[in-house]
């Protein structure tokens, strides 16, 4: 399933952003506050932007400050809340002033940008980031947001399977609540 190409880069970025710079719990762990956060802000870019240059202690801050704001959409989406990750996402679109843009740069071919010129870096990404969860909200694919559901794990992810079954933010999680199934069963025979 794709949404479109840049669309479904700028969702990557905007899990990886979530999952990297908020709190919680990550596969059973806790997942605290990133001690630097424009390492994991720059480590979330590179995941669909490998060649993204390094973000700055400011930008990594501020960034932390839109990921909080991103997670309360999927934890609205988990929550079947349709209408509260919708007014979450019209007001960052509003505070940022999204708008699509026909742009090209190093070398590749002609995208959609959904930010203007002469704005942050992090804004920018708040602006993508936000548009691109409009366009996955706004479309067929809405319930495909969610917040992982294995025990101690709160890490969000966008469900791109066929069938829009997924539950869980990765294989390891499915594999634990898996093998505490098994378990469970094995004790109580």
């Amino acid at each position: 399933m794709n949404f479109n190409s840049h669309a479904d880069a700028v969702v990557r970025v905007t899990v990886a952003l979530v999952n990297a710079l908020t709190p919680g719990e990550r596969r059973g762990r806790p997942a605290p506050v990133p001690d630097d956060p424009a390492a994991a802000a720059t480590e979330a870019l590179r995941d669909a932007y490998p060649g993204h240059r390094d973000v700055t202690e400011a930008e990594g801050a501020e960034l932390a400050e839109v990921a909080a704001r991103l997670r309360a959409v999927f934890e609205a989406m988990a929550a079947q809340d349709v209408d509260g990750a919708a007014r979450r996402i019209n007001v960052l679109l509003e505070e940022t002033r999204a708008r699509p843009m026909l742009e090209r740069h190093d070398g590749e071919p002609w995208h959609l940008h959904f930010h203007g010129p002469g704005g942050t870096m992090a804004g920018d990404w708040a602006a993508s980031c936000a548009t691109s969860l409009a366009i996955v909200l706004g479309g067929e694919f809405g319930d495909r947001l969610g917040v992982c559901t294995a025990p101690h794990c709160d890490r969000v992810y966008v469900d791109v399977s066929r069938n829009g079954t997924r539950r869980f933010c990765s294989t390891a999680c499915q594999n634990r609540v898996k093998t505490a199934a098994f378990r469970a069963r094995g004790r109580a025979r």
